[in-house]
């Protein structure tokens, strides 16, 4: 499913036109991915938490010119769904 997708699904089903309810989408992402730039996680109840995630400083190989390089610890943003979602999906979702 892309965005036009979801943009699609909530029209119809809101009766609202796509272009307000892309602005929508878009503003919520924004405000999700500003709030993870500065720094602040964002829960949503039933749905999942958006977090930062830090990576711990590392050893890595460039295989290429057979170097060995040190990878710096960084922060990564991802995403932990809630219990309630996964077992949805869990119940819901044919195992293929």
């Amino acid at each position: 499913m892309t965005k036009a997708d979801i943009v699609t699904r909530i029209s119809e089903k809101l009766g609202m036109e796509k272009g307000d309810v892309q602005a929508t989408v878009e503003s919520f992402m924004e405000e999700v991915k500003s709030s993870l730039e500065n720094g602040d996680n964002v829960y949503l109840r039933g749905f999942g938490s958006f977090i930062i995630k830090t990576r711990a400083e590392k050893t890595g190989r460039n295989i290429s010119k057979n170097t060995t390089i040190k990878i710096p610890a960084h922060n990564i943003p991802a995403f932990k769904p809630a219990k309630v979602f996964v077992e949805g999906v869990k119940s819901n979702v044919q195992v293929k």
